[in-house]
């Protein structure tokens, strides 16, 4: 394609060439006349031009480019294609900056945009949520104007960036946020919050675990010690020798059962211990762990049993025994002499349920939510003497978690409680 300028020479020797032809044909007059008239013809021409393009400039609204003509068709083309590269240059940064927000607004954290002077660019919902901000009538505003707290307003402004701020915040206190400032661009800062609530309330299991583990050990072994030393002092044919032996027997027991407990809560939460299923004969499993429990009771309670189903359960006989002894063992721990347990095996529906009911001393409704914690005592006197480690509930829980199950739990304080293990019918088998 020739180009303007091209085309400009090309019509101004036309233009000289046709002058000169008048002027021989006609006379100079008739030459400078033509030279005249085709000189303001290209003058107002051109002029009109450039006052298509000068309206188009200073248009407000997305005018198309002016369609030009002869040396002008190719500038405006050209402006054309200008035009278009960089609208599509602009919708695709609209777009990448549309997928960047859409992808902010999906982090589980609060992400807030602040300029140099620590003014609100720009926050996300979670940020919302976390700090209280109005995505309506904050951006542009301090930020140390709309958080009222402190410690945040002066970790935003003089922070050591390169660790968090730990805080509650004022507005909902049940929750904790690390707070972390990134230093970016021109003296810009992006926030981000983070809730740690979960965390946190991880740690602080870990700690009671730790505390209570150290707790339940540290008084048999209080009690071994101290016969131990007695023992060196005694003579070899003590009389009070056997019965110190069998104190200590006892104490070793204790501290056995608790071991045992711990390792089979953690393979129940191990995630590399998956579920190992098998057709179980619920009847018959109930049957035995009615017979364990009538010797650990020994007389003291009237134990019954009854076996309504005949359903089998698709799971893991090893740990559903241990979830129906801990049911047991502690219907009888904390059933006193002379009272009542049923062992029973039924359907509900279409479930099959298996129920340890006693009339013992009863839990108070404030405790039931967290009877199956880790270590979690109603009454912690109460439940070492009864030599109990503290885990056996933990462990019934997880036991049916495993297996799809839901755990009930009724209970009366001074007239007794009922646990019932309710497997879904994906689990049972005719």
């Amino acid at each position: 394609m020739r180009s303007v300028w091209n085309r400009s020479l090309a019509a101004l020797g036309i233009i000289l060439t046709i002058s000169i032809l008048s002027g021989l044909l006609l006379g100079l007059m008739a030459a400078l006349i033509t030279l005249v008239i085709v000189t303001l013809f290209l003058v107002l021409y051109h002029t009109r031009q450039l006052d298509h393009l000068q309206r188009w400039s200073v248009s407000e609204t997305e005018k198309p480019v002016p369609l030009g003509s002869w040396v002008w068709e190719q500038v405006f083309a050209n402006l054309h294609r200008r035009v278009r590269a960089h609208k599509e240059a602009e919708e695709n940064l609209t777009t990448t900056l549309t997928r960047m927000r859409e992808a902010a607004e999906a982090m589980p954290d609060g992400m807030v945009i602040l300029t140099g002077d620590d003014r609100i660019e720009w926050f996300n919902w979670h940020a919302t949520s976390y700090l209280g901000l109005n995505p309506v009538h904050d951006i542009g505003k301090p930020l140390a104007n709309l958080v009222r707290q402190p410690e945040i307003s002066e970790f935003v402004a003089h922070g050591n960036f390169g660790e968090p701020l730990v805080v509650k915040p004022a507005r909902d206190p049940r929750h904790t946020l690390a707070l972390q400032i990134i230093p970016y661009g021109a003296k810009q800062k992006l926030l981000v919050a983070r809730d740690i609530s979960e965390l946190e309330e991880v740690e602080t299991m870990r700690r009671d675990f730790i505390a209570n583990v150290s707790h339940e050990l540290r008084t048999p072994l209080t009690v071994l010690c101290g016969f131990l030393e007695t023992l060196e002092s005694l003579p070899p044919d003590d009389p009070e020798a056997p019965r110190y032996l069998k104190l200590m027997k006892t104490q070793a027991d204790s501290m056995q059962r608790l071991v045992n407990d711990l390792l089979t809560l953690s393979q129940l939460e191990s995630p590399q211990n998956p579920l190992k299923e098998a057709a179980i004969d619920i009847a018959a499993l109930a049957r035995s762990t009615y017979e364990n429990a009538l010797g650990l009771s020994a007389g003291s309670q009237q134990i019954n049993l009854q076996i309504d189903s005949a359903t089998k359960i698709l799971g893991s006989e090893t740990e559903l025994a241990s979830a129906f002894g801990n049911l047991a063992s502690n219907a009888v721990r904390y059933t006193p002499r002379g009272g009542n347990i049923t062992l029973s095996w039924h359907n509900t529906g279409d479930q099959a349920v298996f129920e340890v009911s006693d009339t013992g001393i009863g839990i108070a409704p404030e405790h039931i939510p967290r009877i199956t914690e880790r270590f979690y005592r109603v009454d912690r006197g109460r439940s070492r003497d009864s030599g109990g480690t503290g885990l056996g509930l933990a462990i019934v829980k997880h036991v049916v978690l495993r297996h799809q199950a839901e755990l009930s739990i009724n209970s009366t304080p001074g007239k007794g409680s009922s646990f019932a293990i309710r497997f879904p019918a994906v689990r049972c088998l005719s």
